[in-house]
């Protein structure tokens, strides 16, 4: 189960709800995110409605590399106890 949000970071009052970490992986289907504000790695399920925004502009999951700070906002699929991505921001703006 993914924990609340703290909104931490200069972004974290316009992504208020989101998770925040660093990008330690990505494939097709989900993304790990590290040093993240819970404190432990995070997995992320991507599917065809996860939205990618890079620099405040619509984008694609190749626009998120390992290592980029991003911004996670997802619900727990209450089936199968993912959490699945609906929206991945990243990109200068957020710092």
């Amino acid at each position: 189960m993914t924990a609340p949000s703290t909104g931490m970071g200069t972004a974290g009052g316009n992504y208020a709800g989101y998770r925040y970490g660093v990008v330690k992986s990505i494939s097709g289907n989900e993304i790990v995110l590290t040093k993240t504000d819970a404190g432990m790695d995070e997995t992320f399920t991507l599917n065809r409605k996860t939205k990618f925004i890079h620099d405040g502009k619509s984008s694609s999951p190749a626009s998120v590399k390992v290592g980029d700070k991003v911004w996670v906002d997802a619900h727990l699929d209450k089936k199968t106890g993912d959490s699945i991505a609906r929206k991945v921001v990243s990109g200068t703006s957020l710092m």
